[in-house]
């Protein structure tokens, strides 16, 4: 193994900052896996970035496939790595607590090795479309057309609000290609087609055939017991809801058919979806307490809450 010499890597430092303030154990184990490996490969490369990079003239015309697995988990330099895997520790934490360790494995390595696939096909179909055969010597690294695709399927997940993208608030629908374009035009030596390549497995995922593929290879390589596919957990205040700790197995709720997210994030973005839960957490210690008792730990009810709570109230059992 070829092992990096570098001085000072600042943007390792910072992704070992962010993940120990998020805190280790509180990371899921297919997230905190992804990670390790990324920073590992950093630190002790398999092959230099040049024998690991994904083109159409590497991998397809010298045949030489293995970059379709090296390229993903490769990296330019340490800010490359830094912003690619705190994008992928918020999200791996979102999606994986909501479909389940296993399933979100499945997902990372099927959505690593679809996107080298597709950025080959965008490459190929550019250089023959433009006549331009530099698209063919295109070379590219890194876990970003990964981070795309699951950019895709929390936006899926959860679609209502909006994200900022360079000051203009935007529909989080539309999130992934407003951002698209905007790394374009701040950094033109990103990879377009590799980010694209990344929306474009994603949507394949969310409104495409490929989850359902997905799931009929997961069934007939699974042992006679099944697989066990996504899981979700419901309370019953309709807001997911995942048991103990970090439930990675165990009896779930399974849903075959499309599921209406709408039915319990109704539209809301992720800062309203918390404020609400909050909302809900603190409610439900409330009337733990005994009727009328202030709430603990000096939290107070502002007068139109304890309002709504008092008409509730009345159809309490007597």
């Amino acid at each position: 193994m070829q092992r990096r010499s570098r001085g000072l890597n600042a943007g390792l430092l910072l992704l070992l900052s962010q993940i120990f303030s998020v805190g280790v154990n509180n990371i899921p184990p297919v997230t905190l896996a992804t990670l390790a490996v990324n920073i590992w490969f950093f630190l002790s490369p398999l092959k230099s970035l040049y024998s690991s990079c994904l083109s159409v003239e590497k991998c397809y015309e010298e045949q030489d496939w293995q970059r379709l697995l090296l390229s993903p988990f490769h990296h330019a330099d340490d800010w490359h790595l830094y912003f690619n895997m705190v994008s992928m520790l918020w999200k791996g934490i979102c999606l994986e607590r909501r479909l389940g360790s296993r399933w979100f494995a499945y997902v990372i390595a099927t959505f690593s090795l679809l996107t080298g696939v597709v950025y080959l096909l965008l490459e190929f179909a550019l250089a023959e479309f433009m006549d331009e055969p530099g698209f063919k010597k295109s070379c590219a690294v890194g876990f970003s057309g990964v981070l795309f695709a699951l950019k895709v399927l929390n936006n899926h997940y959860c679609p209502g609000g909006f994200v900022n993208i360079l000051g203009f608030p935007v529909p989080i629908r539309y999130g992934c290609w407003a951002e698209l374009v905007a790394i374009h035009f701040i950094s033109p030596g990103t990879s377009f087609a590799g980010h694209l390549a990344g929306i474009l497995v994603g949507l394949l995922y969310a409104h495409g055939p490929l989850k359902k593929i997905m799931e009929t290879c997961a069934g007939v390589f699974s042992s006679n017991v099944g697989y066990p596919g996504q899981q979700q957990y419901f309370n019953n205040s309709g807001y997911p809801r995942y048991p103990d700790h970090y439930s990675y197995g165990g009896p779930a709720y399974r849903e075959d058919g499309p599921r209406n997210y709408d039915a319990y994030t109704a539209g809301l973005s992720e800062e309203e979806q918390l404020e609400r839960a909050l909302r809900a957490s603190l409610w439900d210690r409330d009337r733990g307490n005994s009727r009328g008792a202030a709430p603990s730990y000096g939290f107070r009810l502002s007068p139109e809450e304890d309002l709504r709570r008092k008409r509730l109230h009345r159809f309490d059992p007597q």
